[in-house]
C-alpha cells in the first residue's frame, strides 16, 4: 500500500490525496521508499482533557503568546475527579466505560504491548516479562529525568535483568511504538549547549498507562499525592504537546546547572512560554511556583512571552506579578 500511494503521488503531482494511519513506525524495508518529499508525518496523540469533553476551553494556549489574560471561574472539580481523569486516560474507547473498566482496558493494552506489539516493530522477539518490568520502571519515574542506570536498577528490582545495550533496544522499541515519548531539553537560544547537557524527560504517552503499569487506581493515587502529582505533570505535558502542535509549537523542559528548572517550556518560533505544574492551587503553592518562574526568567537571554502555573483545580487568572494561573480544565489550543 505504501509503495502504491507513493506511485500515485508521483503520477498525480497533487497534495493531500491520502491519509495513512497506524499506531507504530513501519519496519525498515529495502523495497519500500521512505516517502521523503511525498509523505508528511503527523503525530497523533490520546485526547486532551478538552477534547474528551471534561474541560471548558476558556484559556487558549496560543493566546498566551499574544499577551491575553486568562479568566475563568473556579470549577467544581475535585482532586478525586482529577485522579479519575489520570486513570481513565485520553482513549476514546474509555469515554463510555466505568473507571474500573477503563483501568482493566489499559492493563490489557500494556499486556498486548509487552507480549505482541513490541515484536512487530522490527521483528525482534523480546521477553514479555522484561518488557513489563521496564514499563513498570518507566511508570515509576514518569515525567522525570530518569537515567538508564535507574531504569536498570528498577528492572532488576522486579526480578529481571537488562544489560545497557539491551535496555536501549527495549526503550527504542517502545518509543517506536509511541508508548514512550521524550520531552527534550531546551536552551536559551538555538545553539545553546544546555540542549545537550541534560537528557530528556521520559513519559509514557498517556499517564493512564503509567497508572496501569503501577497497578494503581484513583483511591491509591489520592492516598499518595506525590505520585498523583507526578502523573498529573505527565497529563499536563500530554495536553500541552497536543495544544502546541496545533499552532506549530513544541514542548520542552529546562534545567540549569544549579538545578533550577521549568517543568514545561512551550516554544513557538523564537518565543517561549514557561510553565510550572502544581497539583494544588493553594496560594502558598502558587506563590512559590510563580517566584521560581520569575527568578529563572530574569536570567534568560530573551524574556518569556508569558509565564504560567498550571494547576489541577481552581480558577484561571493573572497575578499582580504578571504570572498566569491556569486550571488544566480550562486549557485549549
Amino acid at each position: 500500500m505504501w509503495n502504491a500511494v507513493r506511485y500515485q503521488v508521483d503520477e498525480r503531482q497533487a497534495d493531500g490525496q491520502f491519509i495513512l494511519t497506524g499506531s507504530a513506525t513501519p519496519a525498515d524495508d529495502l523495497t519500500r521508499h521512505t516517502g521523503a518529499g511525498r509523505v508528511a508525518r503527523v503525530r497523533m496523540s490520546p485526547m486532551t482533557v478538552h477534547e474528551a469533553g471534561y474541560g471548558t476551553g476558556a484559556v487558549s494556549l496560543a493566546s498566551l503568546f499574544d499577551g491575553d489574560t486568562p479568566s475563568s471561574i473556579s470549577s467544581d472539580a475535585s482532586l478525586a475527579d482529577i485522579a479519575e481523569l489520570v486513570c481513565r486516560g485520553g482513549w476514546p474507547g474509555n469515554l463510555r466505560r466505568t473507571v474500573d473498566d477503563a483501568l482493566s482496558a489499559n492493563r490489557d493494552y500494556l499486556r498486548t504491548v509487552a507480549g505482541t506489539d513490541i515484536v512487530t516493530v522490527d521483528g525482534v522477539r523480546r521477553d514479555p516479562r522484561k518488557v513489563a518490568a521496564l514499563l513498570f520502571a518507566l511508570a515509576r519515574s514518569n515525567a522525570t529525568y530518569v537515567t538508564d542506570k535507574t531504569l536498570q536498577a528498577d528492572v532488576n528490582g522486579r526480578g529481571e535483568s537488562l544489560v545497557p545495550r539491551t535496555l536501549a533496544s527495549y526503550v527504542d522499541a517502545l518509543c517506536r511504538l509511541w508508548i514512550v515519548v521524550e520531552q527534550p531539553a531546551w536552551g536559551q537560544h538555538l545553539r545553546s549547549a544546555a540542549q545537550v547537557r541534560r537528557s530528556p524527560k521520559r513519559h509514557l504517552v498517556d499517564p493512564s498507562l503509567a497508572v496501569a503499569a503501577l497497578g494503581a487506581n484513583p483511591k491509591a493515587l489520592l492516598a499518595d499525592l506525590e505520585t498523583l502529582g507526578q502523573q498529573f505533570e505527565s497529563l499536563v505535558f500530554r495536553d500541552l504537546s497536543v495544544h502546541a502542535q496545533a499552532f506549530g509549537g513544541t514542548v520542552h523542559a529546562y534545567q540549569d546547572a544549579s538545578g533550577a528548572e521549568i517543568d514545561a517550556v512551550v516554544v513557538r518560533d523564537d518565543r517561549w512560554l514557561g510553565i510550572e505544574v502544581k497539583l494544588g492551587a493553594r496560594p502558598e503553592v502558587v506563590d512559590q511556583a510563580a517566584a521560581g518562574l520569575l527568578r529563572i526568567a530574569r536570567h534568560m537571554r530573551t524574556p518569556p512571552a508569558a509565564l504560567a502555573v498550571v494547576t489541577a483545580t481552581g480558577a484561571s487568572y493573572r497575578r499582580p506579578d504578571g504570572v498566569n494561573v491556569i486550571s488544566l480544565l480550562d486549557l485549549a489550543p
